[in-house]
């Protein structure tokens, strides 16, 4: 747990392990990898583990949905081998768009399905016969090869539902577009619900939100770098029933109103600044500081730092480093 980073690869792989290697120079506890459509997480973060030597690097996150169980049991053992003993295998559940358009699987009871997959990955892990067939997921597989029995899962969560779920099974949270305010009024009593509800608490439990960010003296920049990015979101079921929750709806009917004229600028307009400005840390250095700051405040317990696109990332992550 500590402030972390998110590095993902843009254009270039040599680029994102110079950025690996300076965010661990620099202190850094954790290096994480987004999974969209460019460059496979898991074999870039196996490339990341060989870089490196004390910066812990996980996925933020991989859907479930991609890979069987016994194949993601068998990745995440040989990356963490790999990175000895540094690896957090961070898994969701995606979107329809993804699961269904790009891997011809479906989503349909997420929340159970995720909880089935945790636990089949679990009794892999401690060298144990996997649970009998699931609803969703059946194998016999059994590892040949050690690993650490217990190798942490974290999981992402937004809906209240799935959160108190990951606070059950899960060794940590990932979170996305998920504000301080809806971190200190949502999350962190969702996740401590569901660990009451299995006999544990708080301590121990890792939430890990990505804080979008730049080091720039021009914020305007990043804030229309942020809402082009942003727009996406916009228009998933998750997310905007996470966005109404954090008080935004009004920006859905604006961002709505403004998509069904087809009209782009209005759309990125209904973005507003307080959204902005709520979700991102951005600024001088210690402006950067403090919006990492009201990440913590809120309960965040591994705040990781996102670059936002036309300004200077290498900045951002010294900026942002621990002090």
């Amino acid at each position: 747990m500590g402030v972390g980073s998110f590095i993902s690869v843009g254009r270039s792989l040599e680029q994102a392990v110079g950025r690996v290697r300076l965010a661990e120079e620099l202190g850094y506890e954790s290096v994480y990898v987004t999974h969209i459509n460019g460059r496979e997480s898991l074999t870039v973060l196996a490339h990341y583990a060989s870089q490196t030597d004390r910066v812990k690097v996980g996925t933020g996150v991989v859907p479930i949905y991609t890979r069987t169980p016994a194949t993601m049991a068998q990745t995440a053992a040989t990356i963490d081998e790999i990175a000895g003993g540094r690896f957090v295998l961070g898994l969701g559940v995606s979107h329809r768009p993804v699961v269904e358009g790009w891997h011809g699987q479906t989503i349909d009871k997420p929340v159970s399905e995720m909880r089935e997959y945790v636990a089949i990955l679990r009794a892999i892990f401690r060298g144990e016969e996997p649970p009998g067939a699931g609803a969703k997921w059946q194998t016999a597989f059994r590892l040949g090869m050690e690993v650490r029995p217990y190798l942490p899962i974290y999981a992402a969560g937004l809906s209240p539902n799935m959160l108190r779920a990951v606070g059950e099974f899960a060794d940590g949270v990932i979170l996305w577009l998920c504000n301080p305010n809806y971190i200190r009024d949502v999350v962190v009593p969702e996740v401590t619900a569901g660990r009451e509800k299995v006999g544990k608490t708080l301590e121990g439990f890792d939430i890990v939100a990505a804080v979008p960010s730049a080091c720039t003296d021009d914020p305007q920049v990043a804030y229309a770098s942020m809402r082009k990015d942003l727009l996406p979101y916009m228009g998933l079921p998750f997310y905007r029933a996470m966005i109404e929750r954090s008080g935004f709806g009004d920006q859905l009917s604006a961002f709505d109103e403004a998509a069904q004229s087809g009209d782009g600028d209005a759309m990125q307009e209904a973005i507003s600044e307080e959204f902005i400005d709520a979700l991102t840390a951005v600024g001088s250095a210690d402006d950067v500081q403090a919006g990492i700051q009201r990440y913590l405040d809120a309960g965040t317990t591994s705040p990781n730092v996102g670059p936002i696109a036309r300004t200077d990332f290498e900045a951002t992550l010294r900026a942002a480093a621990p002090r």
